[in-house]
């Protein structure tokens, strides 16, 4: 089983303590098994304002998955799986896709995490909506236990 962590958990694991501390001893027992998003790269980089932010985000989260080449991205399958997951959520929900553009990325996070075969680990609830039109996806929440 392989791993990666939505935007939401590395922002607490960048701002609170105990989350990184956390965040540490999962990586101590699953680092291997532990990988980027190259859509979260997008969503943290984004939301760095300051110099500061840009070289903690560099030191302590990118690099630690880019020297080991543990980063995936979204083939074009999963852009148009993606877009298929917003028109059916939409049209069973009764929304435009402009109205929610926040669950674009996190439409392109699940299919490219089913995609690569990797269990995201998220505290955002809107991927509970995608379950249902996912087959072969999971998402958990933080911190997963496992068999290694």
């Amino acid at each position: 089983m392989k791993f990666t962590c939505d935007t939401n958990v590395l922002v607490d694991v960048l701002r609170d303590p105990s989350a990184e501390e956390a965040f540490r001893v999962f990586l101590s027992r699953f680092s291997h098994l532990t990988y980027l998003s190259a859509v979260v790269i997008l969503e943290l980089r984004a939301g760095a304002r300051t110099p500061k932010q840009v070289r903690l985000l560099e030191q302590e989260v990118f690099q630690r998955f880019t020297r080991v080449n543990r980063v995936f991205a979204p083939s074009a399958d999963a852009f148009s799986a993606a877009g298929k997951l917003l028109a059916t959520v939409a049209t069973r929900e009764g929304w435009t896709a402009e109205a929610h553009p926040s669950l674009v990325h996190d439409a392109l996070l699940a299919t490219s995490c089913r995609e690569s075969g990797v269990t995201l680990i998220t505290r955002d609830k809107d991927f509970g909506r995608f379950k249902a039109h996912l087959r072969g996806w999971r998402f958990v929440a933080p911190w997963p236990e496992v068999s290694q």
